[in-house]
C-alpha cells in the first residue's frame, strides 16, 4: 500500500505495441519507491557475461529500447530496462512536487541494489544519462562498460544548453503537448503504431505529471538538486572510470547537438570516436539496430 496519491495505467493501453513482445515485470519492493509499482524488462539469462541496464529519459520509457534489444539478447546477453515512477507501465504520482532529481536517482540505485547487477553495461540517453551517469559513483565495481547517447551532465559550471531552454519553454507553455508528434517529427522513419506507443502511458492529463516536472529539474545553479552528485560523477568519469565506452551521436539532435556530445565525450576517460547517426535525432534509439550491433562488438 501507499499514501502517494497516483493513477496506474490500464493495461489494454499497452496491447499489441509493434515490436514489444516483452513480459512485463514489477516490484513494489523498493523502499524509495513508497509502495508505488515499477515497471521493467528483464530479458536473457541471469548468469550472462554481460547485462545491458537501458535508462529512457523524458517522455519515453523502455519501449525506446525495443530495436536494440534483440541485439543484446541474440549475443547471449542480459537486459534489464525499468520504466521510471511516472512513466511507461509504472505508476504514475500526481504530485508534480514528488520527482526530484535525487529521488529518481536513489529509486535507480536501490533497483540496481535490488536485482543485485553486476557486469553491467550502462545504456543513457536524455534523462537517462542526466541520472544514471551518476549512478557508477556509489557503486563502480558493478560497471563494466558505457553506451552513452544523446545527453547531458548537469553539473551547472555552465549556461544551460540554448537547445534544451527552448525545450523547457515548449514544456511550459503546452505541458500536454502530443508525445507521439514529438517522435514523428524527429523521426520521419516510424510507423504511426510506433509513434502511437510513446502515447500509451498517458491516457490522459493527469497522467502527465512526471513530463510536466522533468524539463524544471535539469540542475541549473550549483546548489540545485543534482549538481553537486553531477559534479561529482563528472570527476569519476574523467578520473576514475577504467571501463570500455562507446558513444553514439544523433546529429540532427537540436538539444543536445554534436558539439555538446563531443565535449561529453573529452570528460569520459578514454572514451573514443564516437558513432555518428547521420538521420538520427534526439531519441537516437530509433535508429537503434546498427548501435546495438556496434555495441556488442565494442562492448561485449
Amino acid at each position: 500500500m501507499t499514501d502517494t496519491p497516483h493513477l496506474r495505467t490500464p493495461d489494454d493501453r499497452f496491447a499489441g505495441l509493434p515490436d514489444y513482445p516483452w513480459t512485463p515485470r514489477y516490484t513494489t519492493d523498493l523502499p524509495e519507491l513508497g509502495g508505488l509499482r515499477l515497471h521493467y524488462l528483464d530479458e536473457g539469462p541471469r548468469d550472462a557475461p554481460v547485462t545491458w541496464l537501458c535508462l529512457h529519459g523524458n517522455p519515453a520509457w523502455s519501449y525506446l529500447y525495443r530495436l536494440m534489444i534483440p541485439e543484446f539478447l541474440a549475443a547471449g546477453h542480459r537486459v534489464v530496462a525499468p520504466d521510471m515512477p511516472g512513466f511507461g507501465r509504472s505508476d504514475k504520482p500526481l504530485d508534480v512536487a514528488w520527482h526530484t532529481f535525487e529521488r529518481h536517482r536513489r529509486v535507480l540505485l536501490a533497483f540496481v541494489e535490488w536485482l543485485a547487477l553486476e557486469r553491467v553495461n550502462l545504456v543513457v540517453q536524455d534523462w537517462g544519462g542526466l541520472i544514471g551517469l551518476t549512478l557508477p559513483v556509489a557503486a563502480p565495481a558493478r560497471y563494466r562498460g558505457l553506451l552513452v547517447m544523446n545527453t547531458y551532465l548537469a553539473t551547472a559550471e555552465a549556461p544551460l544548453p540554448e537547445g534544451f531552454l527552448q525545450w523547457r519553454a515548449m514544456c511550459r507553455g503546452k505541458p500536454d503537448f502530443a508525445i507521439s508528434r514529438l517522435f514523428s517529427r524527429g523521426n520521419p522513419q516510424m510507423s504511426e503504431a510506433a509513434c502511437a506507443a510513446y502515447d500509451a502511458p498517458f491516457p490522459g492529463p493527469a497522467f502527465r505529471a512526471a513530463t510536466r516536472a522533468f524539463p524544471d529539474l535539469v540542475p541549473e545553479h550549483p546548489q540545485d538538486d543534482g549538481a553537486a552528485v553531477s559534479r561529482e560523477a563528472a570527476a569519476f568519469w574523467a578520473e576514475a572510470w577504467t571501463g570500455r565506452s562507446m558513444m553514439a551521436i544523433g546529429m540532427q539532435d537540436p538539444v543536445f547537438t554534436p558539439a555538446l556530445m563531443e565535449r561529453l565525450r573529452a570528460g569520459i576517460r578514454g572514451c573514443p570516436e564516437p558513432m555518428r547517426v547521420a538521420d538520427g535525432g534526439h531519441f537516437v534509439q530509433e535508429h537503434g539496430r546498427d548501435i546495438a550491433i556496434e555495441a556488442v562488438r565494442r562492448l561485449g
